[in-house]
């Protein structure tokens, strides 16, 4: 396999000498870890901790992905992405996918597929998202948190893929799902 990394874990692994928590919110905490590095020499290191989350490609009956427009705040704008959430304490992936897409989308699924894992802040956070397909949908209504808002719309595969090149999806997670789930997409 060409990108095998094992080869290089010993060779370039830090190891952690102390932590502490610099801030802990209602969902977030910062580390700040001293650590060992390959050379011998210490060094800092600081990092969101996050529960991590799942995002869901969601295949309508007709081939088109059901994706939702939610406002931002940290970047102050309204994105277009797919249904995803934060992992509660103690629940499985599996049900945290099955809980997201009932309560932001408003449906069940009669298949799903894990696709995958991302990490997609690897400098700064040690964030897990879980990559699920689901397919077979059921709409039974949404159920949205609250001070949660955000609209539904359905795209064909092609139209998200000229919406991302056109720059109108630019969500992290929702490209790499999108990219993940194309092989069982409908031509």
């Amino acid at each position: 396999m060409p990108l095998e990394t094992g080869q290089y874990d010993e060779r370039l692994r830090e190891t952690a000498i102390d932590s502490e928590t610099s801030y802990r919110g209602a969902f977030l905490r910062v580390s700040r870890d001293r650590v060992r590095t390959p050379d011998g020499a210490e060094a800092g290191r600081e990092y969101v901790c996050h529960p991590g989350a799942v995002v869901i490609v969601p295949i309508l009956p007709d081939g088109r992905l059901l994706v939702e427009h939610q406002f931002r705040y940290p970047l102050r704008r309204v994105f277009v992405e797919f249904p995803a959430g934060k992992i509660d304490p103690g629940e499985t992936i599996e049900a945290c996918a099955r809980r997201e897409l009932e309560e932001e989308a408003g449906f069940t699924a009669q298949a799903w597929r894990h696709l995958g894992v991302m990490h997609p802040c690897i400098g700064y956070s040690d964030e897990r998202i879980e990559v699920f397909l689901a397919s077979g949908l059921q709409s039974v209504g949404q159920r949205l948190d609250e001070g949660e808002f955000l609209e539904l719309d359905a795209v064909t595969p092609a139209d998200f893929v000229a919406a991302v090149r056109e720059g109108r999806i630019t969500d992290g997670k929702s490209i790499t799902a999108f990219f993940l789930a194309q092989p069982f997409l409908p031509a």
